[in-house]
């Protein structure tokens, strides 16, 4: 970001932010990210920050974890009081590794220490296999309100590529399982264009998903990262490169399916039925204030962003010392966030004003059949269909 050290600038150890950043916090809705880095696994094309048991080498405790984000949310709440919590998205990793009454402790904290809106969407991220309908139901009762399983596939032979460990059957199982337990959201996740997938293996993902009675679907292209397992047997060889035609040939099928199925965009890689929307990731793209719990997790309150230090037991080291796990921050510019709150919105279904975009650009995406014509004779850049799928050109050109 301009106007940020190229590693941030250092956070001072209680964790306080600059008075300006905490004056208005939570006017535009306050959220809560917590971050569980444990996975009983490592899938090939993952390189979010997780730890296998192996790979922690005995230097983080999964029984002690939830004590310890508890010891950073009694810091944070030394240094902000947003008044009420809108949303609450538990992430990973694989949260579902904690037993449920420890992310309900989690859950209890954060209410008694800043307040749940009583409509509070509360979200937690499952792989099918580390649920079953008796921790769901310990989950629903304990005040989570929806969960988004991890199917990326119904095709076994995408699934083992992926590495992924659960079987074909097991996510939508999961799901109905999750309705069963008084789960009014479920959401599961697809991931397309991986080597191999046929478009066949991709139409009965898409009839998978909409059988499973789920109210949002995510689909996302694959992405190759550097270090992961996936990236190194592409460099040997061993398979081909994603197609970008390829990946725009599987979203257009997505779009047909999950639309003719009653599901409506509401961004370019989220599609959901009536109220289905996932909140918390609304108050994302439109640059509400949110506070991440545990290592690795990112921060934003009134323009300042935060990221803790990565390692579990570097994390709960620093916390055990009574310090802010914060390894460094960035003050936004007015133009940083102009920058972001474009890219952001861009994607959305409600698009964003010209006004706050080069009309001059925007006139040619027009001209290309990238936008909305009657949306832009109302003065907002709103995404087509194909302008979906250029969205990152369409950014680019509008910034």
């Amino acid at each position: 970001m301009a106007g940020a050290l190229p590693d941030g600038e250092p956070v001072p150890t209680d964790g306080s932010l600059p008075d300006e950043a905490t004056q208005h916090v939570g006017k535009n809705g306050f959220a809560v990210y917590v971050h569980v880095p444990f996975c009983a696994s490592r899938c090939g094309y993952c390189d979010f920050n997780t730890y296998t048991a192996s790979e922690l080498g005995g230097g983080a405790s999964r029984d002690e974890y939830a004590d310890t984000v508890l010891r950073e949310l009694s810091l944070a709440s030394r240094v902000i009081a947003p008044g009420r919590v809108d949303t609450v998205f538990v992430g990973g990793g694989t949260p579902t590794l904690l037993s449920a009454s420890d992310l309900g402790r989690i859950l209890e904290g954060i209410d008694r220490t800043w307040g749940l809106a009583p409509d509070a969407e509360v979200t937690t991220e499952a792989n099918p296999e580390s649920v079953d309908l008796k921790y769901l139901s310990e989950l629903r009762k304990s005040g989570f309100t929806r969960i988004s399983l991890g199917m990326q596939s119904s095709a076994e032979n995408v699934l083992r590529l992926l590495d992924r460990r659960h079987t074909a059957g097991r996510a939508p199982q999961a799901a109905l399982e999750a309705r069963e337990a008084g789960f009014e959201h479920v959401n599961l996740d697809l991931i397309y264009g991986t080597p191999g997938e046929t478009a066949a293996d991709f139409d009965r993902s898409l009839q998978t998903v909409i059988d499973a009675g789920v109210d949002h679907v995510s689909a996302y292209a694959l992405i190759v990262e550097d270090g992961t397992r996936m990236a190194a047997r592409m460099r040997r060889g061993e398979m081909p490169y994603p197609s970008d035609d390829v990946a725009a040939d599987r979203y257009l099928a997505a779009d047909e399916a999950l639309t003719a199925a009653g599901f409506d965009w509401y961004e370019v890689s989220n599609w959901a039925k009536k109220d289905g929307n996932c909140r918390h990731n609304e108050l994302y793209w439109t640059n509400a204030d949110w506070w991440g719990l545990g290592p690795g997790a990112h921060s934003h309150v009134g323009g300042v962003r935060w990221w803790n230090v990565k390692h579990p037991t570097a994390y709960a080291q620093r916390l055990h010392r009574n310090e802010t796990p914060a390894q460094a921050r960035e003050l936004l510019t007015d133009d940083d966030r102009h920058m972001e709150d474009v890219m952001l919105r861009v994607r959305l279904r409600e698009g964003i004003e010209l006004s706050r975009v080069d009309r001059d650009a925007a006139a040619k995406a027009l001209a290309d059949g990238l936008l909305d014509p009657g949306a832009y004779a109302a003065g907002r850049l709103v995404l087509t269909l194909r302008g979906r799928l250029l969205a990152d050109a369409v950014i680019r050109d509008v910034l």
